[in-house]
């Protein structure tokens, strides 16, 4: 089972997360709710998790196609819930940037399986109540 520990080491809600293999990551609230700007906002977090999960998805799918990914950017950004507590995200958009020698139909199909099939991140957003819509964009 993971194991994370939190520890407040800036203000009163600057946050440090380590997990059990030593990597680190900072978080705070927003300075509008009494945060210092001392990392990223827990939210965020989430849809950085997405990016992440999702790439690797598609990378390793793409590999496995002998595709030539030479380099690779998501642009992430969400809406969440207005006026609610707790407010959850309700439309993620995600852009997919692939370069290289790849096949823009494999492209198409590795982000499908990945958002709809593999990605661990999405499947808790999408039951979450989040709808995530998508574009591949293949860069030779």
């Amino acid at each position: 089972m993971p194991k994370i520990e939190l520890s407040r080491v800036s203000g009163d809600y600057g946050f440090e997360a380590t997990d059990e293999y030593g990597h680190t990551i900072k978080m705070d609230s927003s300075p509008e709710s009494g945060g210092l700007n001392y990392g990223v906002r827990p939210m965020q977090m989430l849809l950085m998790g997405l990016g992440g999960c999702s790439a690797i998805d598609v990378i390793a799918i793409l590999k496995k196609q002998r595709q030539d990914v030479r380099d690779y950017k998501m642009v992430i950004n969400g809406d969440r819930e207005p006026n609610k507590e707790p407010s959850l995200w309700k439309e993620v958009n995600i852009e997919f940037h692939l370069y290289g020698d790849i096949d823009p139909d494999k492209a198409q199909k590795a982000a499908d399986l990945s958002i709809g099939k593999y990605c661990s991140v999405a499947a808790t957003l999408i039951k979450a109540g989040a709808e995530i819509k998508y574009k591949v964009v293949v860069h030779p």
